[in-house]
């Protein structure tokens, strides 16, 4: 009888009142809203990259181009400065998530796992950074960048970034920290050293968490739009971001706006793409970095 009377309250437990269905119902509708008017503007520039010049100066709101031109996301690609953005993008972005994960996640070691004189308050001190905006900082980088001779070139992009990501290494000393330690206690008895004992053990089983700091970083470099405008003078050196702001310059002159959100989506697409495979991997893994 006790089971039954259990199973009885659990099921009317369960059963929710028509306030409460009508509160949820009010609510998935005001998120589908919200959710839409997220969307819109991205799914608005994707049709505008396939109208005529005359739509888009129409004036009509539409999503459906009637006729559908598609011949601009060739004549973007047949364009040889979008292409040089996306190879001087490409360049950026290799050595600085090659060896900028390399340092970040070698930082996050240690800052996790080794014991040393005034660790906390350096780790402080590097986490304080994330508040300082980049319009503070850009102005004397620039001047140090322009007597080191650097700005006509893509080092200021790439240097910097090699020693490392604040961001990358906070959240992966949070995921070392759900690896227990006796695993650095007894590869220290078999003789190994702190970089092996890194290089061996800690690395591969935090593999899952770097590979997502990875992609967001990736995400970051090839979105970046302000540290490369400030920096790159030449065109030959312009990143991909750049070369749509000069898209945008030269071809709204000539009301071509497709050609520009063709530009826009093209450039869109990686980062689009990695974030609907890999949402999951980087919800989760940004969820145990910041429980553990």
């Amino acid at each position: 009888m006790a089971k039954i009377n259990n199973k009885k309250d659990y099921q009317s437990s369960n059963v929710r009142s028509p306030r409460e269905r009508a509160a949820d119902g009010i609510i998935f509708v005001l998120l589908a809203l919200f959710a839409f008017t997220m969307v819109f503007p991205l799914i608005y520039m994707v049709a505008t990259s396939f109208m005529t010049k005359n739509q888009i100066l129409s004036g009509k709101l539409t999503i459906f181009p009637d006729p559908v031109l598609i011949g601009k996301y060739s004549e973007v690609m047949k364009k040889g400065q979008f292409i040089s953005g996306i190879i001087n993008t490409i360049i950026v972005e290799i050595p600085v998530l090659f060896f900028g994960g390399f340092t970040s996640s070698l930082a996050a070691f240690a800052f996790a796992k080794m014991n040393f004189r005034g660790k906390n308050a350096l780790f402080l001190a590097l986490l304080a950074t994330i508040m300082i905006p980049f319009a503070v900082v850009m102005i004397p980088q620039y001047v140090l960048f322009t007597k080191l001779h650097w700005t006509n070139s893509l080092l200021p992009l790439i240097v910097p970034g090699c020693f490392g990501n604040v961001s990358m290494i906070f959240f992966l000393r949070q995921n070392l920290y759900s690896i227990p330690t006796e695993l650095m206690d007894a590869a220290k008895i078999d003789g190994c050293n702190y970089f092996g004992i890194y290089a061996r053990i800690f690395l591969p089983l935090m593999k899952g968490a770097l590979g997502t700091q990875l992609m967001l970083w990736f995400m970051g470099i090839w979105n970046d739009y302000l540290a490369p405008t400030i920096f790159l003078r030449s065109e030959k050196t312009w990143t991909l971001q750049v070369v749509i702001r000069s898209f945008n310059h030269y071809y709204a002159i000539q009301s071509d706006y497709a050609l520009i959100m063709a530009a826009s989506v093209i450039a869109m697409l990686p980062t689009l793409v990695l974030f609907f495979l890999f949402q999951r991997v980087i919800i989760e893994s940004i969820a145990i970095s910041g429980i553990k």
